[in-house]
């Protein structure tokens, strides 16, 4: 397996896509908003389409819209403060919107499938290099604001009171989803790339942690289902992103099993 060029480009994707995608995740399942994943994920698609139709790097079309689409999201938060569900659907529906008519065009000089459904062979040196780019510009910025995140996370009042610029580092954080989607695509694919923010996190919450010690659980629970699904899509021959869901969902119903023999 390790000797193809195509499956040493995926794991090293992999690996990076396991560290970030939970180092996220972690922030926007605390603050309620895992749901974002999905919503710019569809958003992705709309950036993966116009990459498509005009020639250009669909990686970073999809960093560059769903970056867009992130931004609007936060600012649409000043106008729908009671129900902030309604953003998503808004900028939902305007990214398929884009997407299935730019798709439906027939225009598109690529397999669109590769981006759904994610794709070990298909990734190229040029393409892990925009990701290895890309994730570790994103880690690094994660790093630098921690602290002043994790404060914005469990109180976002108490930050204002402090003289923290909540909505600059808010808005910081939406480019950085927007990166961790983009990344993701061509592994993940983009039908199930929420599931790897989310489900991570959700598992290393039922370990009862500290914050620190539920983000370094999440990143390894991320490593581990990303790697495993992605050896399994190998061997069986088919997308890597329903292996690494359902390996994702195994892993957390087996700490579900497990969690009460070792209260």
């Amino acid at each position: 397996m390790l000797q193809y060029t195509f499956m040493q480009n995926a794991l090293l994707a992999s690996v990076l896509i396991g560290i970030l995608c939970p180092f996220i995740g972690v922030f926007l399942v605390l603050k309620r908003y895992s749901m974002i994943g999905d919503t710019l994920s569809h958003a992705s698609f709309a950036g993966v389409a116009i990459g498509l139709i005009s020639g250009y790097n669909p990686i970073i079309s999809a960093f560059l819209f769903t970056s867009l689409a992130a931004v609007f999201i936060e600012f649409l938060r000043n106008y729908y403060k009671e129900y902030e569900e309604l953003i998503l659907v808004i900028i939902l529906t305007l990214s398929v919107g884009i997407a299935i008519t730019l798709i439906s065009m027939g225009k598109a000089n690529a397999d669109i499938n590769s981006y759904l459904f994610g794709s070990i062979i298909t990734i190229s040196k040029k393409e892990i290099y925009t990701v290895f780019i890309l994730s570790i510009i994103s880690v690094i910025t994660l790093c630098l604001l921690f602290n002043k995140l994790l404060y914005i996370t469990f109180d976002e009042e108490g930050a204002k009171v402090l003289g923290l610029n909540v909505k600059f580092i808010n808005y910081i954080f939406s480019l950085l989803v927007g990166a961790t989607i983009s990344v993701s695509i061509k592994i993940m694919g983009i039908l199930v790339i929420s599931s790897m923010i989310a489900i991570p996190v959700a598992t290393a919450l039922q370990l009862n942690k500290s914050f620190k010690i539920t983000l370094v659980y999440s990143i390894l629970f991320g490593i581990i289902d990303i790697i495993f699904g992605l050896v399994i899509s190998y061997y069986v021959n088919c997308a890597p992103g329903g292996t690494i869901a359902l390996t994702s969902i195994f892993t957390l119903s087996l700490v579900l099993i497990l969690k009460p023999k070792y209260k």
